[in-house]
């Protein structure tokens, strides 16, 4: 699997690539298991009031949380273009320049249970 990690403004955000063969979460609109890739993390956006307050840069905002979307992708490349479109977009919807946001991809292996 992969770990796409995005940093700005003082705090991250990081999703998971499943890869064929990996057991990805199987909650209630997750794709099948037939997707080579599975791609999962979080969404999330400003709002006036309630939600969770979170320190981006010099200010304080209020972001609310979207229930994961998982989505499958045929290719690696595919899965990965995708997973880091999702996490500029993330930070682009709380008001980050998506081009100041760190990205990383790592590789790990999966826990075994």
């Amino acid at each position: 699997m992969f770990m796409v990690r995005g940093r700005a403004g003082g705090t991250e955000l990081t999703g998971t690539l499943y890869e064929r063969g990996e057991c990805p979460p199987s909650f209630s609109g997750a794709p099948d298991g037939d997707a080579a890739y599975v791609w999962v993390c979080d969404e999330f956006y400003e709002v006036d009031s309630g939600g969770t307050v979170q320190r981006i840069g010099d200010r304080e905002i209020h972001v609310a949380f979207e229930s994961p979307m998982p989505r499958g992708f045929d290719t690696k490349r595919q899965a990965l273009e995708r997973a880091r479109e999702h996490v500029t977009t993330q930070f682009a919807r709380i008001g980050v320049d998506p081009n100041t946001v760190e990205l990383e991809v790592e590789k790990v292996e999966p826990r075994v249970e």
